[in-house]
């Protein structure tokens, strides 16, 4: 039997936290914990290890996008994170998304949708709403290019594997990607984890910003 799947909500709004609870434990999710700012984030994380966090960005004390950054770079246990933020472009988010996160979400997200980001993210995909997130990253991986530790060499990923980066920066699902390179989705999923395993990236959504800050993804290809 598959282990509980463990959520800490941190929101410094008590009805956004008591309104996420109720739909995640209706659908069998424990929530574990939750926290007012991104002080209480970073220490409810230490203490009951969850799963997924799901992390509102803007928070009094600490923000989300500096706790996202402590929880994922104090080695050890890491969760994924999501980001929760109220406008679709915000830069903040981008920042998240390049410190670790694995994508974010709208506060305005359906009980259904919010119960399945979850659950596709502590799956070990990444949260790549189609149209938000590579609108977000096109506009903003230029400008914060210089300013990110994300680097990374390409030249040791394949001309098939290169392929699949260029659509996965797209926003590309795995079935999206099986159909336009004429292969089956287990092989694109394995073409998927070599390509995080060479570049050294957690997830799809590290690899969509990889794919804007060297320059091998433009906004004219999207």
């Amino acid at each position: 039997m598959t282990d509980p799947l463990r959520i800490v909500v941190a929101d410094d709004q008590a009805l956004v936290r008591t309104g996420f609870r109720m739909i995640l434990s209706a659908d069998g999710i424990e929530v574990v914990a939750e926290a007012a700012d991104g002080t209480e984030a970073v220490e409810a994380v230490r203490r009951t290890l969850p799963d997924v966090v799901l992390m509102d960005i803007r928070m009094p004390n600490m923000d989300g996008l500096e706790a996202t950054r402590r929880i994922l770079g104090a080695g050890g246990h890491e969760p994924r994170v999501i980001m929760l933020t109220t406008f679709d472009l915000d830069h903040y988010v981008y920042a998240a998304l390049a410190a670790g996160a694995s994508g974010f979400l709208l506060k305005d997200v359906t009980p259904e949708q919010l119960v399945a980001a979850v659950r596709l993210v502590r799956a070990g995909d990444a949260l790549l709403a189609p149209t938000i997130t590579r609108r977000l990253v096109e506009r903003f991986a230029r400008r914060d290019a210089e300013t990110s530790a994300v680097h990374r060499d390409l030249s040791t990923l394949t001309p098939r594997e290169l392929d699949v980066l260029r659509l996965l920066a797209k926003g590309m699902s795995n079935a999206e990607l099986a159909a336009a390179l004429h292969l089956s989705e287990a092989t694109v999923k394995t073409h998927v984890a070599r390509i995080l395993g060479k570049l050294g990236l957690r997830d799809r959504v590290q690899a969509v910003v990889v794919a804007y800050q060297t320059g091998f993804a433009s906004t004219g290809d999207a």
